[in-house]
């Protein structure tokens, strides 16, 4: 399985929530991110490092409580990664000049 390499993207625009109130504490969420974003307390979600997030959707896609939102494939780190992988500059077009 490819590991992504422990970096962090762009600050602050990973469109990435959590309802904490939702989580039924079964921690699905933990186990599918590649990237160690989220941790189970008390049995609730919580983020504990979202500028590592990708949006992958993962997370949200096994959360059968609807517990954790996230727009998959798209904003600034899917154009951080789609660059990285077609080898091209950086482009999430978001008008924020982020990328």
């Amino acid at each position: 399985m490819f590991e992504f390499p422990i970096r962090t993207y762009i600050k602050n625009v990973a469109s990435l929530q959590v309802k904490p109130e939702l989580c039924n504490g079964c921690k699905l969420c933990v186990m599918v991110c590649p990237r160690n974003v989220l941790k189970v307390t008390d049995r609730k979600v919580c983020i504990v490092q979202l500028d590592s997030c990708i949006e992958c959707g993962a997370c949200m896609v096994n959360c059968s409580e609807g517990a954790i939102f996230v727009k998959s494939g798209v904003g600034c780190a899917a154009g951080v990664i789609n660059g990285m992988i077609r080898g091209t500059e950086p482009s999430c077009d978001c008008g924020e000049g982020c990328c």
